[in-house]
């Protein structure tokens, strides 16, 4: 970034890009949990419902 920032902000921002790197890392490598497959899994039929009353 070329603008002057706060350095504590800088390293506030530091840390968090840290930490979504992290997370998005380890759900790459991961199963999702099942509720969220679970959850997912009736969208998709909802979603499928509605298509098919059109």
């Amino acid at each position: 970034m070329a603008s002057k920032q706060d350095p504590k902000n800088a390293q506030i921002d530091a840390y968090i890009d840290q930490n979504l790197k992290k997370v998005f890392a380890e759900l790459q490598t991961g199963d999702l949990p099942d509720e969220i497959t679970d959850l997912l899994s009736v969208l998709r039929a909802q979603d499928q419902e509605a298509k098919d009353s059109k």
